[in-house]
């Protein structure tokens, strides 16, 4: 059964090459991944004996139109991991649009092998954008707030 960085690791792949579709099996172990490269929309399902679950890697985060993009101080992600807006699934997010910050304040988490690595503002203002949804991977570089 494969691992889920080799999961991540290969749906990144597939999400940056032309197919729009991969299976793979492996005794038991299936493995479906679908794209729609209109949408950049990565779905994967994972199916095991043992446990005969399915899970579904959540929606790619949709890019923002270029006329609705806001200028300002980009907040990037300083690693590739899982991005989440508070410090624990019933707590309230670190931030909302229209919060003024300083810098150096949590805006949010990534999360890398097991690891919290918190997102810092680099800049003192107010929060424009939240360009990322709760529990999304990321990328390295991927802009996730706007500070004006």
């Amino acid at each position: 059964m494969m691992k889920y960085e080799e999961i991540a690791s290969l749906i990144d792949k597939i999400n940056g090459s032309c197919l729009t579709e991969f299976e793979l099996e492996q005794g038991d172990f299936h493995l479906k991944i679908k794209t729609d490269k209109q949408k950049k929309v990565v779905k994967a399902a994972v199916e095991a004996p043992a446990a005969a679950a399915v899970a579904a890697v959540p929606d790619a985060p949709q890019e923002a139109p270029a006329a609705a993009v806001v200028s300002g101080n980009t907040v990037k992600s300083p690693l590739v991991g899982t991005f989440y807006n508070a410090p624990s699934p019933d707590a309230e997010p670190f931030v909302k649009v229209g919060d003024t910050v300083k810098k150096g304040q949590v805006l949010g988490i990534v999360e890398a092998m097991k690891l919290m690595n918190e997102v810092e503002s680099e800049f003192d203002g107010v929060v424009e954008q939240i360009l990322i949804e709760n529990a999304v991977m990321v990328e390295y570089g991927q802009p996730l707030f706007v500070i004006r």
